[in-house]
C-alpha cells in the first residue's frame, strides 16, 4: 500500500460510533478529535517544562512531567495515529480502542490526566493535563447520548399510580392525578 493511500485510510475513519453506540452530533465528534490533539500537543509541551524544573530540585514535578508527557503521547497517538505512520502498531492500537464504547475512552483520559496534577499542582500540570481531561470528559458527554425528548422524560418520571391503563404507540400516559409527592408516601418519610 502507498503512503498517500495509507494516510487516506487513516484520515478516513475520524470517531467511528462502536456498534451500537449513541449517535453523537458531528461538531462532537470531530471537536473531540481536535481537542485531544490540541490537549496532547499542550500536554507534551507543559510536561516538558515540568521535567525541566529539575533544576529547582523537584523531583515530584520531574515525575509528573514525564507522566504528563507519556499521557500526550498516548493521547496523539489515539486521536490522531496518523502521526506516527512510521510504527505500524499504533494504528492497530487505534482501531482496538475505537472499536471500544467511548466511556472507556473518556475513563482513561480522565485517570491518565489526573496524577500529573496531584503530583506538581502549578500552571503548566494544571493546563496541560486540564486539557487531557477536558477530552475525557467530552468523552464522557458523549457516551451518556442524545438527551430524551420531554414526553419520555414525564413518562419515566411517573408512578405506577399516576399511569393511566392505556399506553397509546408504546408511550406512558400521564394520569389525571399529577400531586402526588414523595412526602405523602407514607412508605418513604417511615422512621425505621
Amino acid at each position: 500500500m502507498s503512503f498517500t493511500g495509507k494516510l487516506a485510510e487513516l484520515l478516513a475513519r475520524p470517531n467511528q460510533d462502536p456498534a451500537g453506540g449513541p449517535e453523537a452530533p458531528w461538531y462532537l465528534k470531530y471537536g473531540s478529535r481536535v481537542l485531544g490533539i490540541v490537549a496532547a500537543f499542550f500536554a507534551i509541551l507543559f510536561g516538558l517544562w515540568n521535567v525541566l524544573s529539575i533544576i529547582g530540585l523537584s523531583v515530584s514535578c520531574l515525575v509528573a512531567g514525564i507522566i504528563q508527557m507519556l499521557a500526550g503521547f498516548v493521547v496523539m497517538a489515539l486521536e490522531a495515529p496518523f502521526c506516527f505512520v512510521c510504527i505500524e502498531k499504533v494504528n492497530d492500537v487505534s482501531k482496538m480502542v475505537d472499536a471500544k464504547p467511548m466511556f472507556f475512552r473518556a475513563g482513561l483520559y480522565c485517570a491518565m490526566a489526573v496524577p500529573p496534577i496531584f503530583m506538581c499542582f502549578g500552571l503548566a500540570s494544571l493546563f496541560g493535563s486540564g486539557l487531557i481531561f477536558a477530552t475525557g470528559a467530552v468523552y464522557g458527554m458523549m457516551a451518556l447520548g442524545k438527551k430524551a425528548s420531554r414526553e419520555d422524560m414525564a413518562a419515566a418520571a411517573t408512578s405506577p399510580t399516576q399511569m393511566s391503563g392505556s399506553q397509546a404507540g408504546g408511550q406512558m400516559q400521564m394520569g389525571g392525578d399529577q400531586h402526588i409527592t414523595l412526602m405523602e408516601d407514607p412508605d418513604v418519610w417511615r422512621p425505621t
